[in-house]
């Protein structure tokens, strides 16, 4: 009874830019994403800083990289992120 649109385009998936702060792990990257709120009331802007596990199928990412990832299937536990590019390497 109910039509399926065929020409419904995928979702687009988050994407975001953070520094490398961990690469211990085989193949995972932990990547710090700083992000600049304001306060409601008194209008103050501050920091939140988030980590995120980031898959690195090549171990390309070195620690203090910048780097760009976006949303994947779910890898493990904690990571549904893969990494896209490093965009400013750290040396």
């Amino acid at each position: 009874m109910t039509e399926v649109q065929a020409n419904n385009p995928a979702p687009q998936k988050r994407r975001f830019e953070g520094t490398v702060v961990s690469d211990g792990a085989q193949k995972t990257i932990s990547v710090k994403v700083d992000t600049h709120k304001m306060h409601p009331k008194y209008k103050k802007q501050y920091v939140v800083s988030r980590k995120f596990p980031v898959h690195d199928e090549q171990g390309q990412a070195k620690l203090g990289d910048v780097v760009l990832f976006e949303e994947c299937r779910p890898m493990s536990k904690t990571k549904r992120w893969r990494l896209i590019q490093v965009v400013k390497s750290a040396a």
